[in-house]
């Protein structure tokens, strides 16, 4: 099953006719250029998890920013690091 996939049915699994409408998972671009991906962990099994951070800068054109706080997941990267933040989101939830 590829990421994007996986991430798919994580959401569908939250979707109980309430966390869906309050809460949620939104990716998009930012302007350096790369992606953000932020991921609601409210109301699910992984709203304790807080305080994991990593970041990575090897360059001004590969880099990655993850950090889960306030019950929210958040990624940030370059153009190809989309996959790799779910990868990490993934990871951290222990899925």
């Amino acid at each position: 099953m590829g990421i994007i996939e996986w991430l798919q049915r994580w959401y569908e699994q939250r979707c109980d006719g309430y966390w869906e409408h309050m809460y949620g998972i939104e990716i998009g671009t930012i302007d350096n250029p790369g992606w953000h991906v932020k991921i609601d962990l409210r109301d699910t099994n992984y709203e304790n998890i807080n305080g994991r951070k990593m970041k990575e800068e090897k360059g001004e054109n590969d880099w990655i920013s993850c950090v889960i706080k306030e019950e929210t997941f958040q990624g940030f990267g370059d153009i190809y690091k989309l996959n790799q933040i779910i990868e990490t989101f993934k990871e951290w939830i222990g899925e």
